[in-house]
């Protein structure tokens, strides 16, 4: 989710819910205490070199068992952000702890927004040797007709 798809989605709620893809939620009572920017400039196992930009919320949970923010304050926090950052409209990071800190994409459901599990993989596949992925076909499943004797496959 881009930065803009949040802003067009907040006048809308009338609260702000994460939801982690679990199903559970994010207690009702967490601050968002960052919004920034992040660059990363990397190269690749295959020597591309890389940039990529994302707008990072971080997620706090709190002993503020009273705090609920607002959509209008997410609203107001997002655009002090961009006034004084100089925030463009890239993808969303959101940063939550669980047992570790989580990098989250973020979606939205209809009614909460959804910290998505992010996942690894190779951005130079062909430069480092990775086979594709082959189809598993149980051999049951073949067509018996394929190598009769009179089939010309041997």
């Amino acid at each position: 989710m881009k930065l803009s798809e949040i802003k067009e989605i907040l006048p809308s709620l009338n609260n702000v819910e994460f939801q982690l893809e679990n199903g559970t939620f994010v207690p009702e009572h967490f601050h968002v205490t960052e919004i920034g920017v992040i660059t990363k400039n990397f190269i690749d196992c295959g020597g591309t070199i890389r940039k990529e930009k994302v707008v990072n919320f971080q997620l706090w949970d709190a002993n503020d068992f009273e705090h609920r923010l607002k959509p209008f304050k997410l609203s107001n926090i997002i655009k002090l952000s961009e006034e004084k950052l100089a925030i463009e409209d890239a993808e969303i990071e959101v940063e939550y702890q669980g047992e570790t800190i989580g990098k989250y994409d973020l979606d939205f459901n209809g009614s909460s927004f959804v910290l998505k599990n992010k996942q690894i993989a190779c951005l130079a596949g062909d430069a480092c040797g990775i086979p594709e992925s082959k189809e598993n076909v149980k051999l049951s499943d073949l067509s018996s007709s394929c190598c009769t004797p009179d089939s010309g496959c041997c």
